[in-house]
């Protein structure tokens, strides 16, 4: 008999959701990890959301898990993204209140149900039968399970550096993870190095914010969670702020870049492409005079500015140059110096789509080991590992969420059919069905999926399902209902500057028009008035309308490449000996392993030719068989 059914190896964000997710669904779970007050911790930047990240927490809600909620419940500044563009990239982001936000995730851990939290170090995994059967603690205890998920986080053999100063410590000083990476490369699983870095954190007091530009959130009813109902007005809120590096910042960087650990040859680690160092920019964008940081508070209860966009691996007398010689921070006083941190990670190769690893059956990878960066992306991944390790206990299919479905669709995607040598970071740039995947309607596209595995209660898909029918309803009602040139009408449209009315038109069609609101024109449409439909719902019912002709047509091209999702590989493929295919997508093919023919697609260094190949041999084999 086993210990648990389920052990998680971590307690940052990918190890909570994964933990969270597999008690929910009624397994036995254990947690183990170095320091339970460092579970939720938030080592570099104190917020969450962002482009394509705040839709992500948006969809790890709709599934049922939990970091929608703890971000709503501690944010320090809430505000929507890009609302001057499309809805395809509006997004949230929050600013967290860092000593909040862990406590939160803590508290729950500690009271949930099926879930019991052990401190300990996992130095190796007990391997059985070519499956993995637990883990083995560094004092010795052996702990076995059903399935194992690994979310290391940046622990893995990890090394501070401060300049040429270094550390075998992680974040914030904790203690790394050492010996559990090289026992993965003992029993044949391919890691890397990758590399992440942290701005310093500045005394609040020592600041002059006369220098720097206002950012403050907004006094809206915003929210991650679709079960949020109270919310901090802007007067409560904390102001975050925008200045720029100047010349002297950019001239002591350069006088410095030897001395940096990037530069001065220390880092192997590939650090994350679209969150460099500022030395980094520096050297990069040599062309530019100026970059642009932000100045955010990290809670409530400390007196600790971060300096967003300022991270550097610069030895500690070196970053008090650089940090002086921006606007306000003459005098600025230090809380904690910036560091990088190069830690290992697992080769994206090594797992498939429901995050379970190729080689080893019943082991499972989430967050930072999976070569991500970023807590939203690692949440996502955590949930998806907690729910595939029980879907694979009660013996059902993985979830794999596709491209159309939403962006941890993407993002797993990505991972194992392009790959990453560098900390993989979300952005609505890699979705190409991103009109689809909103940050609105997140509930009805994972809504039902998150009911069905059990991770949804009965009272929240009641009331989702209300929201369905009342959105289905007002469309129904604005499809067959005209408007004429009645004078009311007119006096509206008039007042926000559309064309009046000369003739008929459909109410859907005029809610299509710029400016032109659905709760105003409620009002001309008696039976409107009886659908009870709040903000998000009303907001649903604007963005159906007026992108209706862009929304279907991502939905015909998804259409489509289901179609190729849906054409399956079999598992005993021959890729390497497979005649008319390149060497390239051989190779490729073969390391992957792809399941599909819409997944083999998007391997990189595959053609379509190669797909023209790959398809007449399945139907080759298909009809031997047959």
């Amino acid at each position: 008999m086993t210990d648990y059914d389920v052990i998680v190896v971590g307690g940052g964000h990918a190890g909570l959701e994964a933990a969270f997710a597999a008690a929910h669904l009624n397994k036995k779970t254990l947690l183990v990890t170095s320091n339970i007050k460092m579970m939720g911790n938030m080592p570099c930047n104190p917020s969450i959301g962002g482009s394509a990240k705040g839709i992500v927490v948006r969809e790890i809600d709709a599934l049922g898990g939990m970091m929608g909620k703890a971000a709503d419940h501690h944010y320090l500044q809430m505000k929507m993204l890009n609302t001057g563009k499309g809805p395809g990239v509006r997004c949230l982001r929050a600013q967290q209140d860092k000593k909040g936000y862990p406590l939160y995730m803590q508290k729950l851990a500690l009271s949930t149900d099926n879930l019991t939290v052990k401190e300990g170090m996992v130095i190796s995994l007990i391997c059985e039968d070519r499956k993995i059967a637990g883990v083995v603690l560094k004092d010795g205890t052996r702990l076995s399970s059903k399935a194992t998920i690994l979310t290391t986080g940046t622990y893995m053999e990890s090394q501070i550096f401060y300049g040429h100063e270094v550390k075998d410590e992680g974040p914030d000083g904790e203690e790394p993870s050492l010996g559990l990476a090289p026992f993965l490369r003992s029993i044949g699983i391919e890691t890397i190095r990758l590399k992440t870095g942290t701005p310093p954190r500045i005394k609040r007091d020592s600041i002059d914010f006369s220098r720097a530009t206002p950012q403050p959130g907004m006094d809206q009813k915003l929210a991650f969670s679709y079960e949020t109902e109270e919310f901090i007005p802007l007067d409560q809120q904390e102001l975050c702020y925008l200045i720029y590096t100047t010349p002297k910042t950019h001239e002591i960087i350069r006088e410095h870049l030897e001395d940096s650990a990037l530069y001065g040859g220390l880092v192997t680690g590939i650090g994350p492409r679209y969150c460099p160092s500022i030395e980094s920019k520096i050297v990069t964008f040599a062309d530019k005079e100026r970059h642009q940081l932000f100045l955010e508070p990290e809670s409530r209860h400390t007196d600790s500015i971060y300096i967003q966009g300022f991270a550097t691996s610069m030895p500690k007398d070196v970053q008090e140059e650089m940090v002086r010689s921006l606007p306000g921070f003459e005098n600025a006083v230090f809380l904690k110096y910036a560091y990088a941190i190069e830690y290992d990670a697992v080769k994206t190769e090594e797992y498939g789509p429901s995050l379970e690893m190729k080689k080893w059956p019943g082991l499972y990878v989430a967050g930072q080991i999976c070569g991500t960066s970023g807590y939203e992306e690692a949440a996502g991944l955590g949930l998806i590992a907690g729910i595939n390790a029980c879907l694979k206990i009660d013996g059902k299919e993985p979830l794999v969420l596709r491209r159309d479905q939403a962006y941890i669709g993407v993002m797993i995607d990505d991972l194992v059919t392009k790959g990453t040598e560098e900390p993989y970071r979300l952005m609505s740039s890699r979705a190409e069905f991103r009109l689809i995947l909103r940050h609105d309607n997140a509930d009805i596209r994972l809504t039902e999926i998150g009911y069905k595995i059990g991770l949804i209660s009965e009272e929240r898909y009641r009331k989702f399902s209300k929201k369905i029918s009342d959105i289905d309803q007002a469309v129904e009602v604005l499809k067959s209902t005209y408007l004429g040139t009645k004078k009311e009408v007119n006096k509206y449209l008039k007042s926000i500057n559309s064309k009046e009315l000369t003739g008929g038109i459909q109410a859907f069609e005029l809610l299509k028009r710029p400016r032109v609101r659905y709760i105003d024109i409620i009002k001309f449409i008696p039976a409107l008035k009886s659908i009870d439909a709040d903000e998000d719902t009303m907001e649903e019912i604007e963005i159906l309308a007026k992108y209706e002709g862009y929304i279907a047509k991502q939905i015909r091209e998804a259409k489509n490449m289901a179609k190729l999702e849906e054409m399956k590989i079999p598992k005993d493929m021959d890729f390497l000996n497979m005649n008319g295919l390149a060497l390239e997508a051989r190779q490729r093919m073969d390391k992957i392993k792809p399941l599909t023919i819409g997944q083999a697609s998007r391997i990189s260094g595959v053609n379509p030719s190669d797909i023209s190949v790959l398809i007449f041999n399945i139907k080759k084999v298909q009809n031997e068989q047959e």
